[in-house]
């Protein structure tokens, strides 16, 4: 219930939309608007105050939807809970909750305000990086185990999957061997557990996945599956199953069968992706194996093998140059090395013929058009699987093997963070693109199917624009509100609930 009050102040009269309530089974004022003078009012609706003296736009959709998920996670309320007391102002919790929005976001502290109502030392590095500091190994990972069960709780349990990601995709101070093994959910890669490891140590890949699947057991689940990538298996574990790669030109006889041997795998879910559901010896042993065929993977490949063609073609040219020229200046061994470089990429060595003839010496060199169609055919678009789960159907074999390549997309569109302490940013990282994929699969089951980036366009797109109208002996006044919204904006304002958000 609301109602125009009026307040006298220095002989001028200022009005306000109040909104009444009861509390405690009492009448009370709950909420107020500033309307401005008589004059201000007048204005407004009469139209002599209509345009705005300067408009400006803040980051809303992205914000709010995000930072509603922290909150739905009770992520804040789960740090504190592992830490314990607090003398703070601000607490722990409430610092890696905004550590988390920023991330994902990647909006400058200032912008956030007018969204999040957290304390003014919420937003000083300083203190954030104090407090955070006080996250050891062991409370993260009580954290970490406490954030799983909400995660679990939420989209309801199931089989995972182990995902090997190197840790400078999570964190770009890392070296190259660094890795991070990620538990996540086979239900939209969410994040729920975390190993560290070396990458070709002496512990094995299949070890990690091994610990992971133990720590998942004991939240209440079973299977787990480890997927690795082309030429990098993980090898048998009794207790893990594994969905991965194998190089394309280890089976040949695969290769041979011809495009009407497929079929198409879930025109919905994978557009364009056909399949060949078969068996194969690996490793000395017969396994389930699936050849696929993406039709957007063959049009970007076929686009970066001409790419790779005409360069190797221009340096062969300039190369022939200076023999005609005899400007070259080095001996033929030189110059068929030096030819063996430029043809050395992938597939180019197949179609480029090159002869280098002596006394004097002359590159010659022309493109095998039907060598360049048979590597088309065999190569362009195709991936090989293998498998021990042998009950999946081809497109849940897909989609965990993909599951990488989403991980590896979500953690690169982050913000940097602070560079240090690294582990601490580390788990930032692991929580944000948790936070990213939740939200993904609840648009999913709203029936919105978007990628994490087209997602975060949709929500970016939804604005607050403030308009600040010139004063009329008052202060000036105000407006907030938010630009028009699509059909998908509309579902995902509803699906995240903000108008808990919305300017009033």
């Amino acid at each position: 219930m609301g109602s125009i009050i009026g307040k006298r102040r220095g002989g001028r009269t200022y009005y306000y939309y109040a909104e009444s309530g009861r509390v405690n089974g009492r009448p009370r004022i709950v909420g107020q608007r500033y309307l401005g003078t008589a004059e201000d009012v007048a204005g407004s609706l009469g139209g002599s105050a209509a345009e705005p003296e300067r408009t400006r736009q803040l980051p809303f959709g992205d914000v709010a939807a995000v930072w509603r998920t922290i909150r739905s996670l009770d992520l804040a309320g789960i740090v504190d809970g592992v830490i314990g007391r607090q003398r703070s102002a601000v607490s722990v919790g409430t610092h890696l909750a905004l550590a988390v929005l920023e991330r994902v976001v990647g909006t400058d502290s200032g912008e956030l305000t007018h969204l999040i109502r957290a304390p003014e030392q919420a937003w000083e590095q300083g203190r954030s990086r104090r407090a955070l500091r006080r996250l050891d190994p062991e409370r993260r990972q009580r954290i970490e185990q406490a954030v799983s069960a909400a995660v679990r709780e939420r989209i309801g349990g199931g089989s995972a999957l182990v995902v090997d990601v190197p840790q400078a995709t999570i964190d770009a101070s890392a070296d190259g061997l660094s890795g991070s093994a990620l538990l996540v959910s086979r239900d939209g890669a969410i994040p729920l557990s975390s190993q560290d490891h070396r990458r070709g140590g002496d512990e094995r890949y299949a070890a990690v996945a091994g610990r992971l699947a133990e720590r998942h057991r004991a939240g209440g689940s079973a299977e787990v599956t480890a997927v690795f990538d082309a030429g990098a298996h993980a090898g048998p574990s009794p207790d893990v199953g594994f969905v991965g790669g194998l190089l394309l030109t280890d089976h040949p006889e695969l290769l041979a069968y011809t495009a009407g041997a497929r079929t198409a795998v879930d025109e919905r879910r994978l557009p364009g992706l056909t399949a060949l559901d078969t068996r194969a010896v690996v490793d000395g042993v017969s396994r389930r194996v699936v050849l696929t065929h993406s039709e957007t993977l063959h049009a970007a490949q076929a686009r970066g093998f001409a790419q790779a063609l005409n360069q190797a073609a221009r340096r062969l040219d300039g190369l022939a140059e200076a023999l005609a020229a005899g400007t070259y200046r080095h001996s033929r061994d030189q110059a068929l090395a030096e030819v063996a470089r430029i043809t050395r990429v992938r597939w180019v060595e197949r179609v480029l013929v090159t002869s280098l003839e002596a006394n004097p010496m002359r590159l010659r060199w022309h493109v095998d058009e039907a060598a360049r169609a048979r590597v088309a055919e065999e190569f362009f678009g195709k991936q090989l699987l293998v498998t021990d789960r042998d009950g999946w159907p081809v497109a849940e074999l897909v989609t965990a093997y993909r599951a990488r390549y989403h991980l590896e997309s979500t953690f690169a569109r982050l913000a940097e963070g602070p560079a240090e302490p690294a582990e601490v940013q580390r788990m930032i990282s692991v929580l944000a693109v948790t936070v990213l994929h939740v939200m993904r699969h609840e648009a999913e089951r709203a029936g919105l199917d978007l990628s994490v980036r087209e997602l975060f366009e949709q929500l970016g797109g939804i604005r607050e624009v403030v308009l600040r109208y010139p004063s009329t002996g008052g202060r000036p006044r105000t407006r907030r509100l938010l630009t028009e919204l699509t059909e998908p904006q509309r579902r995902l304002f509803e699906v995240f609930g903000l108008a808990e958000f919305a300017p009033r």
